[in-house]
């Protein structure tokens, strides 16, 4: 008799918050080897480091919503120690912990120059 595989269900978990030298962040690029460009909500781009225990098994897509540890020696980087899934940002918004904006949205009004004086 075969063996049974294992259930891929997902198990609901308690949403987690963020600590000191931690913020939310929302990913705007994949940079490859386990980076990524991340929109924190402090304002600053910074690039996220997806720590070990994480990698391949928690995929990281374009726009999805982060927890990042702030490092403390470098100001540019920082750890990607969780991921949020739409409901989990759908909740963090109701409870008023999640101010961002979309990343595209602030993207499209930064262009150098207006089309229409071509």
């Amino acid at each position: 008799m075969p063996k049974k595989k294992p259930s891929r269900k997902t198990r609901k978990k308690e949403l987690e918050f963020k600590d000191d030298g931690q913020e939310y962040a929302q990913v705007i690029k994949i940079e490859g080897s386990g980076r990524c460009r991340v929109k924190c909500g402090d304002g600053i781009t910074r690039l996220g480091v997806i720590r070990g225990s994480m990698r391949k098994k928690v995929w990281i897509k374009l726009s999805d919503y982060v927890l990042v540890g702030l490092r403390d020696f470098q100001d540019g980087k920082c750890d990607i120690i969780g991921k949020y899934s739409d409901e989990d940002v759908r909740n963090l918004r109701a409870y008023g912990e999640l101010d961002m904006q979309e990343a595209s949205e602030e993207e499209e009004d930064n262009t150098p120059f207006d089309f229409d004086d071509i």
